[in-house]
């Protein structure tokens, strides 16, 4: 096991560490590591650092204790709010996209929404085989940008629209059988797991791992941009003027069903 032994900068939400060429950002925000506004910031700022230090070569992001995350927090895509959690998210998928260094996500337990979706943009995944993925946004009246944009490239456009469109949640063997993850586990494995794939890449070269890996999304990269500006602007200019959008949201918080309007 790659012990952590050099601590990042101070964070409340998660915990950034290094050892050696290997860097390992864990969310910590319990009971169920949601990604708030603050927790997305820090990200930002944990993987600005990852990306200033050229002796890292790999990255590990995971979640403490029972998940990886929940996702997003469901206040922050109010009408209030919504536009900056967007701004503030996907600044955190755009740097794990342009990262240099291979990045790992080790999920167990639930992975939703906007956390399946940072998953997703991570080179490798692996699962522990219960673990729980979906997008559940359409249930609030809104859907998730990222994987609108890109998980048909992952997983085909019909799975892709109906995990989209459905909302209903898989399991980690599941993720795994359809492309969302590179290998399913047991939860016990998982982390040996992406020890020793972590550990077989810290024997490469950074230049080289970082070259390949700026060389297989070249083509994909153009349009993510393209798609993801379209989705955002979809999002703000028509979901978010929507009466079921603001609906969605206000029923889960009250913890009751939506009454869907139509409009």
């Amino acid at each position: 096991m790659i012990g952590m032994t050099a601590a990042g900068g101070k964070f409340e939400r998660l915990t950034l560490q290094f050892q050696s060429a290997l860097a390992r950002i864990v969310l910590e925000n319990p009971p169920l590591n949601v990604i708030d506004i603050t927790m997305m910031s820090e990200l930002s700022s944990a993987l600005e650092e990852v990306a200033g230090r050229a002796q890292t070569s790999v990255v590990v992001l995971c979640g403490a204790g029972t998940c990886f995350s929940a996702g997003v927090d469901v206040a922050a895509h109010s009408r209030e709010t919504a536009i900056r959690m967007l701004e503030e998210f996907h600044r955190v998928i755009r740097a794990l996209i342009a990262m240099q260094k291979v990045t790992i996500a080790a999920v167990h337990g639930p992975c939703l929404g906007g956390a399946a979706e940072m998953a997703m943009v991570c080179d490798l995944v692996y699962t522990a085989d219960d673990a729980k993925w979906g997008f559940p946004e359409i249930q609030l009246g809104c859907f998730p940008p990222v994987a609108v944009t890109s998980l048909a490239a992952l997983v085909g456009a019909k799975r892709a629209a109906e995990l989209i469109l459905t909302g209903r949640a898989i399991s980690g063997s599941d993720a795994a059988r359809v492309g969302l993850a590179n290998e399913a586990v047991t939860a016990d494995d998982l982390r040996p797991v992406v020890e020793q794939v972590a550990g077989q890449l810290l024997k490469l070269s950074p230049r080289s791992l970082a070259l390949t890996k700026k060389a297989i999304y070249c083509w994909d990269q153009i349009h993510f941009d393209k798609g993801l500006a379209r989705a955002e602007k979809i999002y703000s200019d028509e979901l978010l003027k929507s009466a079921d959008a603001e609906e969605g949201v206000r029923a889960f918080i009250e913890k009751r069903d939506p009454q869907w309007k139509g409009c």
